[in-house]
C-alpha cells in the first residue's frame, strides 16, 4: 500500500488532505498554548484592576501576534534539531508524518489536561518531552537500537538546562527586584493591595500595562516559534518544490552559495585522506554523522567535500532556485542541511580549522546554507501568530485563577505582579536571543510566589506543590506518550503497508 509515497512526488487530494491535518495539529497545538500560557500575562493586570479580563486579553493576544510576527525563528529551528536526524530528513515519509502527529497529540493532551486543572504546566516542556518520546521510540525500533541514537542529548541538555534554570532565575530575580523597588520607590501605593472594583492611579496602570505587553510580546517571540519549526518541516516533507528553499534568495545569494561551495570542495577534500565519496554514500555518512554518536573521520570531509561539489554544480548557472526543478529542490535543502550541519559539529569539536585562512569561510558556507533552508514564509507566521492571539483570548480563566488567587495567602500587589512581569519579560527574551525555549508558566508563576516570599506575605503550599508535581511529571508523562504514540503509529504503518 504505497500511497502516501505518490502523493508525496506527485501532490494530490491526499496530499493537500495530510498536509491541511498536519498544520491543523500544529496551530492546534499554538490555540491551546495562547490560553494555557499566556493567562500568565494577563492574570496580573487583571487581579490588579488595571485591566479588565476582556480587554486584557484581547490587548495580550494583539502583542502575542505583533511578538510572533517579528520572531527570529532561532527557537523554531531550535527544536527542530530535537527531532531525530532521519526523520527530519524523511519527514514526507510515513513515519516522518507518523511523528510529527504523535508528539503534536501528545502536547496537546498534556496540555489540555494541566488546563482543566487548572495547573500552570510548561507548554515548552510539553512539546520537548514529546519530541524526546518520539525519538527514544524512534532508537529503540531501529534493527540496531540505541537510546543514545535517538535524541540530540547535547542540544536537549542546553534545552533542559534553560527550561530548569528559569523558574529559579524568575524566583530569586522578582524577590530581589521587589526588594529593590521597595528600597527607591518611597510611594506606599505600589505597595498595597489593589482595592476591590478600583482601578489603581495612572501611573501604576502604566507600569502594569508596560509589564503585561512585554510579557505577551516575549511570549510570542519565543512560543509561537516552536508551532512554526513544525509547520515548516511538514511543509518541506510534502511540498518540497515549493516550500524546501526560500524562493525569495536573489541571484546574489545563490551564486554565492555555489561559490563558496566550489571553494570549499578542495578545503574539505584536503582533510579527507585521499578518500573520495559522493552521492549517496555522502549523504549517508553526513547523516550518521550529525547523529549524536558520530565522530569526526576523513570520510566526514570527503563526504562534505563531494556534497559541495554536487551544490556547486546545481547552482552553477541557475538564476535563482526558482530555475531549479522542482524535484531537484528538495534534494539541494537536504544537501544544504547536512553540509550546514556536519560544519557546525566539526566546528564545535573544533576539527574544522584543517588549512590556514579558512576557519570563517567555512563558518559562512554553513551560515549561508543556514539562511536559505531556516526559513519561515510569512503566511506561516501569520497563521502561528492567530493561533496563539486568539488562544489568548479563549479559556483564559483556569490558570488565570491559580496565579492570582492561589499562589500566595494575600492578595497580589502592584509591585509584586510588576516585578513578577518585569522578570518574566526579561528572562524570556534573553532565551529569546541564545535561540532557546523559556517557559513563560515557569518563569512567571515562580515570580509571583518570589515575590510573595520577599514580601513576608507567605505562599500557598498546597498549591505550590500541585504546580511543582505538574512541572516534575510533564517531562516523563509526555516521553511516555510521545513514544507510546509513535510507536503504535509505526506498528499501524507497517500492518498497512504504507512506507
Amino acid at each position: 500500500m504505497e500511497f502516501l509515497a505518490a502523493a508525496y512526488t506527485d501532490p494530490t487530494f491526499l496530499t493537500y488532505f495530510f498536509l491541511a491535518l498536519a498544520v491543523a495539529m500544529a496551530l492546534g497545538f499554538e490555540f491551546v498554548n495562547g490560553f494555557h500560557d499566556t493567562a500568565n500575562a494577563v492574570a496580573t493586570v487583571i487581579y490588579t484592576n488595571t485591566l479588565k479580563p476582556t480587554p486584557a486579553v484581547v490587548w495580550s493576544g494583539m502583542w502575542n501576534f505583533i511578538g510572533v510576527m517579528v520572531s527570529s525563528g532561532a527557537v523554531a529551528f531550535g527544536i527542530v534539531a530535537l527531532l531525530p536526524v532521519e526523520l527530519v530528513l524523511n519527514v514526507g515519509s510515513a513515519a516522518g508524518f507518523a511523528m510529527v502527529f504523535s508528539l503534536l497529540v501528545s502536547a496537546i493532551v498534556w496540555n489540555l489536561g494541566t488546563w482543566w486543572l487548572g495547573l500552570p504546566a510548561s507548554s515548552s516542556h510539553t512539546l520537548i518531552g514529546s519530541i524526546i518520546g518520539v525519538g527514544v521510540a524512534n532508537a529503540l525500533m531501529a534493527p540496531a537500537h540505541s537510546v543514545t541514537d535517538g535524541v540530540n542529548w547535547a542540544k536537549a541538555q542546553d534545552v533542559g538546562l534553560a527550561l530548569l534554570v528559569s523558574p529559579v532565575v524568575g524566583f530569586c530575580a522578582a524577590a530581589l527586584l521587589l526588594i529593590a523597588m521597595r528600597i527607591a520607590i518611597k510611594n506606599p501605593k505600589l505597595f498595597e493591595a489593589p482595592e476591590k472594583g478600583k482601578a489603581p492611579p495612572l501611573w501604576i496602570r502604566g507600569i502594569l500595562m508596560l509589564t503585561c505587553t512585554g510579557v505577551s510580546f516575549a511570549h510570542g517571540s519565543n512560543d509561537g516559534q516552536k508551532g512554526m519549526g513544525l509547520i515548516v518541516l511538514i511543509l518541506v516533507g510534502i511540498l518540497p518544490g515549493t516550500y524546501a528553499l526560500n524562493m525569495g534568495a536573489d541571484r546574489g545569494a545563490v551564486a554565492g552559495l555555489a561559490k563558496e561551495s566550489a571553494e570549499m570542495s578542495a578545503v574539505f577534500q584536503s582533510g579527507a585522506g585521499g578518500i573520495e565519496l559522493s552521492g549517496k554514500d555522502a549523504n549517508n555518512t553526513l547523516a550518521e554523522f550529525i547523529k549524536p554518536q558520530g565522530k569526526p573521520s576523513p570520510a566526514v570531509f570527503a563526504a562534505l567535500a563531494g556534497m559541495c561539489r554536487e551544490v556547486s554544480a546545481r547552482l552553477a548557472s541557475a538564476e535563482g532556485f526558482g530555475s531549479l526543478p522542482p524535484a531537484e529542490r528538495g534534494d539541494l535543502r537536504t544537501d544544504l542541511y547536512l553540509i550546514s550541519k556536519s560544519v557546525a559539529k566539526l566546528d564545535k569539536a573544533g576539527k574544522l580549522d584543517i588549512a590556514p585562512g579558512v576557519l570563517e569561510k567555512e563558518r559562512a558556507l554553513a551560515k549561508h546554507a543556514d539562511a536559505v533552508t531556516n526559513y519561515i514564509p510569512d503566511w506561516v507566521k501569520i497563521s502561528v501568530a492567530l493561533a496563539l492571539g486568539l488562544g489568548t483570548m479563549v479559556g483564559y480563566k483556569r490558570i488565570v485563577k491559580t496565579v492570582g488567587e492561589k499562589i500566595g495567602k494575600s492578595h497580589l500587589t502592584y509591585a509584586q505582579g510588576a516585578s513578577a512581569e518585569a522578570v518574566a519579560m526579561g528572562t524570556i527574551m534573553l532565551g529569546d536571543h541564545f535561540g532557546l525555549p523559556i517557559s513563560t508558566t515557569h518563569v512567571l508563576s515562580s515570580g509571583v510566589a518570589g515575590t510573595m516570599a520577599a514580601n513576608g506575605s507567605g505562599v500557598q503550599m498546597e498549591t505550590v506543590r500541585n504546580i511543582i508535581l505538574a512541572w516534575v511529571l510533564t517531562l516523563p508523562v509526555c516521553i511516555f506518550l510521545g513514544a507510546l504514540l509513535f510507536a503504535g503509529a509505526l506498528n499501524a504503518i507497517a500492518l498497512l503497508g504504507i512506507r
